[in-house]
């Protein structure tokens, strides 16, 4: 049984499975696949050659805690989801986002309201993206990642396994956090190794590398790596290892 509604554009060649709910408004372009399971709500747009696999929800608006820090009730805009896009199972992806082309958002991966995604990025499997971020081209995210709020990841960004971001020096407590709370930012190119911690409003710069297992309590240098706790300047990145060698 699938419940769509009368009202929504939709291409030619679009195959949509069993239990799926597309809401009013709703785009789809041309050869486009649709699991089963799906909810798409109300004006998210999806464009061609995009597959889009079980138990899967687009468009969902925030809920807001009574104690949260982010108190606006304003309904966000519907997602937008570009060409080529690959959207895995289980993927919750908010609505106000915008996913471009040809990006991979694996299971289980969650993108929050507000947020953009560059062409050909992955996104990987149980991937955490909260809001108001911003995530640059070609950039990879591997499994088990958590971005923080505020955060800016800019093109060619290498992400490894189960990264810990941060934006709250208070830890929690206190109300003059709220005046003080940052993201991270990874300028192009940088690459941070697994089990990194990352505290708020740390710069990772230009094709700087950040070694497995380190905390970054200060900016980086560019194309320089660092490594340790807390993490400090080990030496250069290789030249074979830069981006305009590639």
């Amino acid at each position: 049984m699938k419940k769509i509604s009368t009202n929504i554009i939709q291409g030619k060649n679009v195959v949509i499975g069993e239990f799926t709910v597309i809401k009013d408004g709703v785009e789809i372009g041309k050869n486009v696949t649709i699991g089963n399971n799906i909810v798409l709500y109300e004006g998210t747009r999806i464009g061609d050659n995009v597959r889009i696999d079980d138990n899967t929800v687009i468009g969902k608006q925030p809920m807001r805690a009574v104690n949260s820090v982010f108190q606006d009730q304003d309904k966000k805009a519907p997602p937008v989801i570009g060409n080529g896009a690959l959207i895995g199972t289980g993927v919750v992806i908010y609505a106000g986002s915008v996913i471009g082309a040809d990006v991979l958002i694996a299971d289980l991966a969650t993108v929050r309201e507000n947020v953009s995604i560059g062409n050909n990025t992955i996104v990987g499997r149980n991937v955490a993206v909260e809001n108001c971020c911003k995530i640059g081209a070609n950039c990879k995210l591997e499994t088990n990642a958590y971005l923080t709020a505020y955060s800016v990841l800019e093109d060619d960004v290498f992400i490894a396994p189960s990264l810990v971001t941060t934006n709250d020096n208070f830890v929690g407590r206190s109300r003059e956090r709220f005046k003080y709370q940052q993201g991270v930012t990874v300028k192009k190119g940088g690459r941070i190794g697994a089990n990194a911690t990352i505290l708020p409003g740390i710069t990772i710069n230009e094709e700087s590398l950040v070694a497995a297992g380190s905390v970054v309590t200060e900016d980086t240098p560019a194309r320089k790596i660092v490594m340790g706790v807390p993490a400090k300047v080990y030496r250069d990145v290789p030249a074979e290892q830069l981006l305009e060698n590639q």
